[in-house]
């Protein structure tokens, strides 16, 4: 178990990863007026709160440069350039995270539905983790196979 392996981009990740973590239970989504309303309620919103399937899928994603960085540390083989899966989770979550808050947001009606500061925490761990773990993937190049080889 060697510390010294951690580079530079993985601690980018991580903190990606902790923002991303963090950005779930801030404030997402606040109503404004008397008819703005998320699941018939009045007020401020979490991402734990309004989204019950997202909200265990970013964390998993969250997790995602945590265990890049126990795979680097113990120095387990992989068949893929590290940090490769850790970007397609990043891009993923920036996707669902965009995609959910920004086009589909929630409530009725939705030009009654403000995002709040804890969407942009969740986007920028979400950016950072992509960052990280793209810097991490083109540091490792793959190995070339001669043709005709699977």
């Amino acid at each position: 178990m060697e510390l010294s392996r951690v580079s530079r981009s993985e601690l980018i990740a991580i903190a990606g990863g902790i923002l991303l973590g963090v950005g779930v239970f801030l404030a997402w989504y606040k109503t404004t007026g008397q008819n703005g309303t998320i699941g018939g309620k009045h007020g401020t919103f979490t991402a734990w709160d309004v989204h019950p399937i997202l909200r265990f899928l970013f964390l998993a994603g969250a997790a995602a440069p945590l265990i890049l960085t126990w795979i680097i540390v113990r120095g387990y083989a992989l068949s893929w350039p590290r940090g490769e899966m850790t970007a397609v989770v990043a891009v993923a979550a920036l996707g669902l995270l965009v995609y959910n808050a920004l086009i589909t947001r929630p409530g009725t009606p939705r030009s009654l539905i403000t995002v709040q500061y804890g969407f942009y925490v969740a986007l920028a761990g979400s950016i950072l983790m992509l960052v990280g773990a793209a810097t991490r993937s083109s540091e490792t190049g793959r190995t070339r196979k001669p043709p005709g080889t699977l």
